[in-house]
């Protein structure tokens, strides 16, 4: 019998701590509010003339300006560390904002992220320059557009069009966006709060299937 115990134990306790320390405290949490109510994309249009709305969707919301060629290695770092593993959520997208003729531009490079994955939640918008720097603004963020009206950083934005983000601590300032020119960054961060972004709507869907149910 004692040995049955000391082999349960040997088995059974490793499993059980692994499964604690993997779920992490910061898997259970939520994501805290940094900015609600960013502006909404009435201003911008998709290369169909169609409209795009960041309402009732989780967004990665970034900002290629009037140069989305050098953005490219950002584009692909994103893609790789972030949306291949996360396109399949329903109401997932991806919205790059970036300025109008550079059309031909956002057509080039969807063409050469699709060599890999299907880039159907990948979504581009057109605005002006001016229309740009609003919405950016409109993130209240400490970061600025660069000279191309771009950023090297990307944004969650929940359903209710609020950005998501890490508040200040101890070790470190507030986190508004994700740096996509560090694959360190977006592995080691972005990836781990998208995941408690989606877990999060994962578990209210679950909450509201259950009480439908229960009618």
């Amino acid at each position: 019998m004692k040995k049955f115990i000391v082999l349960g134990a040997l088995f059974i306790l490793p499993i059980v701590a692994y499964l604690f320390f993997s779920s992490g405290v910061n898997n259970f949490a939520k994501l805290p509010v940094l900015t609600p109510k960013v502006d909404d994309l009435e201003n911008f249009k998709t290369i169909e003339g169609e409209s795009l709305s960041l309402e009732n969707k989780i967004t990665i919301l970034s900002f290629y300006g009037n140069d989305i060629e050098s953005k490219e290695g950002n584009a692909f770092n994103l893609n790789e560390k972030i949306y291949d593993r996360n396109y399949n959520f329903n109401d997932f997208q991806f919205v790059v904002v970036a300025a109008n003729g550079t059309q031909d531009q956002s057509v080039r490079l969807v063409e050469e992220l699709s060599t890999t994955i299907d880039t159907k939640k990948w979504n581009f918008v057109f605005g002006s320059e001016e229309d740009i720097e609003h919405l950016f603004e409109s993130l209240q963020t400490d970061l600025k557009l660069d000279n191309t009206y771009g950023s090297i950083y990307t944004f969650i934005i929940d359903k209710n069009r609020d950005l998501r983000g890490r508040p200040q601590n101890d070790d470190e300032q507030v986190r508004y966006g994700y740096d996509t020119s560090s694959v360190a960054d977006l592995t080691n961060t972005m990836t781990d709060d998208v995941k408690v972004i989606l877990a999060e709507y994962r578990l209210a869907l679950k909450k509201y299937n259950r009480k439908e149910a229960l009618k």
